[in-house]
């Protein structure tokens, strides 16, 4: 099986590249017929559109992004402020900012690999109940025991 791909659509002068263009890209497809020995010609149609829900007007995944970043970037400085001056208030920030960094990780490998509306409904049922269960309980040890900050030097101090 042969693919002819039309040098004019590909072979474009101009800045763009070829997969952000948002004309429609007509490939020539040759495929034999069982009835037949010559090949015909079927026309594979790629385009490059936007997903259907998402507007030219929606800023949520762009936001989103800029949150994680800020997120990560908050994580980084939250290191060094732990370990020179631990306290309940960096205790408790680190608990929510660790724990929504892994609810927003693990979110995204559920959006990737898992499929099916009934099988992403239980995906993301499980990942809230775990990401409760997360700060709920590194608030448990930050209020019944010496806290993040503590630990961590506990663990380094040995």
């Amino acid at each position: 099986m042969a693919a002819i791909v039309r040098l004019s659509s590909v072979c474009r002068r101009g800045v763009k590249p070829l997969f952000y263009q948002s004309s429609v890209l007509a490939r020539p497809l040759a495929v034999p017929n069982k009835r037949q020995e010559q090949p015909y010609l079927l026309t594979a149609r790629i385009h490059s559109s936007q997903a259907l829900y998402a507007g030219p007007e929606s800023k949520a995944a762009s936001l989103h992004w800029t949150a994680e970043r800020g997120l990560s970037i908050l994580l980084l400085a939250l290191g060094p402020v732990a370990y020179y001056c631990p306290g309940p208030v960096i205790d408790y920030s680190l608990a929510a900012a660790l724990t929504l960094h892994g609810h927003w990780g693990i979110g995204q490998v559920l959006t990737d690999y898992v499929h099916g509306d009934a099988k992403i409904k239980m995906a993301n049922a499980g990942l809230f109940l775990l990401s409760t269960v997360t700060f709920a309980g590194l608030c448990y040890f930050n209020y019944n025991d010496v806290g993040i900050c503590k630990a961590v030097a506990l663990l380094w101090s040995k």
